[in-house]
């Protein structure tokens, strides 16, 4: 399959040209010995291997080809994670001042989003799965409902799939968007292998980010902006805006890699990973798929009567799961994972059969009372406490358990009995401190 960056890169490197140009390692080596290959392809912008941030070859081939793969008009490499891309697809989607609908469980970076571009929240709260103590996922019914309810809304923003697995209907979901003239973004941060198991999860969407590193086989940070009904100018300049203007070449290169090789032997493996994991998900307690319950097929969400020591037992075997919370223990299984892996896990998990099983009881998240606006309190001046001391006062920054990132109390809430109580239940350490609003 074409790698149109990686071939470029190559051939420039090929040329053993001499580089008086940034940066500083000319090409020819690194320092630490396990990244000396990456030195020859660690260029800046030249006239053979283009700009990120403009129109022209090589990016435009090589964006193109993950576009048509995810089914949208164009692609954006991005080198500062779902992070840059979530900040960047809510600009698109919305302007300062105007009201999101947003998905409560979304990650941290959103709600940094919200203070970037003074954006107001109004809270799409997840339906609670009460038999497995997690988040469920959002219907078309419950974002109809909203925008019915407050026809100002024009943007709508979803996580899917959530850190668990859990896929929303993202098609129906962009229908009922759409009808009532607004824009969805995704936050599909989890989701950037799921094409390549035959699932189009962000089918409708007008923007979606995903993060390459997560699933697939690519550098750390590297992700990808999908946008669908924008002029490709102004998704650049966007993009641009929340990016280094010195983006890591080697990072964009194995997003160009990644993609050939899924697209040849690395889709048979993913497939290969994903029966894998239905196997682990039949002989353990976990969380399955269901009539209205749609799972990431590589995502296992062990239930287990203590997350934590689950965890740590896992790891003295020498295995590391992704997360952990109080009932659970979430693993992410790639095309990477080998049969070896997976055999031995499957004798940890056979070895720690006992300590699975019905979760413990595990109280919805409550949704706290807003006092100012994200950025108000983002950028307020504040004071540290400790934890039990902030009873009444008002969050300046966010107080969410990671991972995932999910805040408990976002900037701008006011913190109160309840939100204290469920950040004790959770096993949050309470010994750390968190800045709160000058003034109550």
């Amino acid at each position: 399959m074409p790698a149109p960056l990686y071939d470029a890169l190559r051939r420039y490197a090929g040329q053993e040209p001499v580089r008086f140009h940034m940066p500083g390692h000319k090409g020819k080596f690194f320092p630490v010995a396990e990244l000396a290959g990456l030195a020859p392809l660690d260029v800046t912008e030249l006239p053979g291997t283009g700009n990120l941030y403009e129109a022209g070859e090589p990016f435009d081939s090589a964006q193109v080809l993950w576009a048509e793969l995810f089914g949208f008009d164009q692609c954006q490499f991005l080198t500062g994670g779902s992070t840059m891309g979530v900040h960047t697809g809510l600009a698109l989607c919305a302007r300062p001042g105007e009201k999101v609908l947003m998905d409560r469980s979304c990650h941290r970076s959103a709600f940094n989003a919200l203070a970037l571009l003074d954006l107001e929240p109004v809270w799409l709260e997840r339906p609670w799965l009460r038999e497995e103590h997690l988040i469920g996922p959002i219907s078309p019914e419950m974002v109809e409902k909203k925008l019915e309810q407050d026809p100002e809304i024009k943007t709508v923003c979803i996580t899917s799939p959530t850190y668990a697995g859990v896929l929303s209907n993202i098609g129906a979901i962009s229908r009922v968007v759409h009808a009532h003239g607004g824009k969805l973004f995704v936050d599909g941060a989890h989701g950037a292998h799921l094409p390549f198991l035959g699932l189009e999860p962000f089918w409708g969407a007008d923007a979606a980010a995903v993060s390459a590193h997560k699933t697939l086989p690519a550098m750390g940070q590297s992700a990808l902006l999908f946008a669908s009904g924008f002029e490709a100018d102004l998704v650049r300049r966007t993009a641009s805006i929340f990016g280094t203007s010195s983006p890591s070449y080697p990072m964009m290169a194995s997003l160009d890699g990644a993609r050939a090789w899924l697209e040849e032997e690395g889709i048979h493996e993913y497939r290969r990973a994903a029966c894998r994991v239905m196997e682990l998900r039949q002989k353990f307690p976990s969380l399955r798929p269901g009539p209205a319950l749609f799972l990431d097929p590589c995502r296992l969400t062990l239930k287990v009567h203590n997350g934590p020591s689950f965890a740590e037992q896992l790891e003295r075997r020498g295995i590391f799961p992704e997360m952990e919370d109080g009932g659970h223990v979430i693993l992410i299984g790639t095309a990477q994972d080998s049969d070896g892996d997976f055999q031995r896990l499957e004798r940890a998990l056979e070895e720690l059969r006992d300590q699975m099983g019905d979760c413990p009881s595990i109280p919805a998240p409550p949704i706290p009372q807003r006092a100012v606006s994200p950025r108000q309190a983002l950028f307020a001046p504040s004071r540290p406490l400790p934890l039990e001391d902030c009873e009444g006062e008002v969050a300046a920054c966010q107080i969410a358990p990671y991972p995932p990132g999910v805040p408990v109390i976002a900037p701008g809430e006011r913190i109160s009995k309840k939100e204290l109580a469920y950040l004790r239940e959770i096993g949050y350490n309470m010994q750390l401190e968190v800045r709160i609003v000058g003034e109550k």
